[in-house]
């Protein structure tokens, strides 16, 4: 089911989100509703408060393929680039975000099983972006500029 994206502003994207700690069916109907919602709205990825829901859950869906990141965590982030960015709850809005070119996480997936994932390029700047998420934090905190995505 496609969800409603919560939108810069609601009070659900400012909160640090709880670690999961039930790896059941809801959680698995959870991440299938942020597969088709990332997906009908032609997203990189989407993180659980962006539905309202603050738990610490991401999906990304990128060129390297679609991964469900839950209870994400930074091992190490080397390296920088700089780069545009947009978010799904900041409509018609584009900045320009300094992130690490690499990072290393670990996180389970929607069975709580753990591994461990390299990402590198624009893979790196979308795990950056929803990790964020899920402690309160918007691109536009890291933001180097901000304009109207029309202006682009």
């Amino acid at each position: 089911m496609v969800r409603e994206v919560k939108q810069v502003g609601e009070k659900v994207l400012r909160e640090k989100c709880a670690p999961v700690t039930h790896f059941d069916d809801a959680l698995g109907a959870l991440l299938d509703d942020m597969k088709e919602t990332v997906r009908s709205e032609e997203g990189a990825g989407l993180a659980a408060p962006q539905i309202g829901v603050p738990i610490r859950a991401v999906v990304i869906d990128v060129e390297e393929g679609y991964f469900e990141l839950v209870n994400p965590i930074f091992v190490w982030q080397k390296g920088e680039q700089v780069g545009r960015e947009a978010c799904l709850s900041v409509r018609d809005k584009v900045g320009v975000v300094r992130r690490p070119s690499k990072v290393k996480i670990i996180f389970q997936d929607r069975k709580g099983t753990k591994y461990s994932l390299v990402a590198r390029d624009f893979f790196a700047r979308a795990v950056c972006h929803e990790l964020d998420h899920l402690d309160g934090i918007l691109y536009l905190d890291r933001a180097e500029e901000v304009r109207d995505a029309e202006e682009e």
